[in-house]
């Protein structure tokens, strides 16, 4: 049974305290942001040269760290873009003229340089692991960047639960691209799709003739898609899913006002871009 639960629980709980380590990095002064990124990149580092001394293994604890590992990497491109070190060409609101494709031109410039730099991960983890047995990192670093996009996407189109609060202060631009809306078009896909691939993993953990190692990588894959599934209807669902990361956050220096501050920045930047309404 531990064989099957650890998996598990070793899944969640890493997946809430590297987010919540980001989470906690972005909120910091920005004058710490750049020993953060350096610290963030030899730990990278470590972790890069760790993927390629497990490649070759497959035993459940190689698994665990080559997770681990895929997990370090994607958090770096997470840390690099919130803390504005690789984001985009633009770095302003939307205009509120723009819509259609030009908005999501807009949109997408927004985090150009990001979304290069994760395809630049993806092909170096590719070539770490190239013919290896043991490629979760990969696999981890790749179902982590669907669930980025997935969200992405779903926000840009439009759901109920924008979680714009949780933006930098300097990335609070990022909210004039998101549309408030009951519901959109690419929703169902995007749960579709994960819900099918979360249980072709689980199927995979659990044939008769699966391998120690392929029980333990399969499950912790499960387990990161299934949380994929409960984000993107945390996005819909009439509840406040991000208090689960406000704890990590720093207090603000002025309590109410840094609060107020964030909070009619990001009010703003919707009725600029008409997003405030629904539709």
């Amino acid at each position: 049974m531990i064989a099957y639960g650890l998996p598990i629980a070793a899944t969640l709980a890493l997946w809430w305290l590297s987010t919540g380590v980001i989470v906690r990095l972005d909120s910091l002064d920005r004058r710490t942001f750049g020993r953060s990124m350096a610290w963030a990149t030899i730990v990278l580092l470590l972790s890069l040269w760790l993927i390629r001394q497990s490649s070759g293994q497959t035993t459940p604890g190689a698994a665990y760290v080559a997770f681990v590992c895929g997990l370090i990497a994607w958090g770096w491109q997470l840390l690099s873009f919130y803390t504005g070190f690789v984001t985009g060409p633009r770095r302003s609101a939307c205009p509120p003229e723009c819509d259609g494709v030009s908005r999501f031109v807009e949109a997408a410039r927004t985090s150009l340089y990001h979304e290069l730099a994760v395809v630049l991960g993806a092909l170096a983890l590719l070539a770490l692991t190239y013919g290896q047995p043991n490629r979760l990192a990969l696999w981890t670093y790749l179902l982590l960047w669907w669930m980025h996009q997935s969200a992405k996407l779903n926000a840009f189109f439009g759901v109920p639960n924008l979680g714009e609060d949780m933006l930098p202060d300097h990335l609070a631009y990022l909210a004039s691209f998101m549309r408030r809306r009951p519901m959109n078009p690419v929703f169902p896909f995007s749960v579709t799709i994960s819900t099918i691939a979360t249980t072709l993993l689980f199927e995979g953990a659990l044939r008769g003739d699966a391998t120690a190692f392929e029980i333990t990588a399969n499950l912790m894959l499960a387990a990161l898609m299934a949380l994929a599934v409960a984000e993107h209807w945390f996005l819909v669902a009439p509840i406040d899913a991000n208090a689960i990361w406000r704890s990590f956050r720093r207090a603000p220096d002025s309590t109410a006002s840094g609060c107020g501050r964030r909070s009619m920045d990001a009010q703003l930047l919707f009725d600029r871009a008409g997003m405030g309404r629904e539709g």
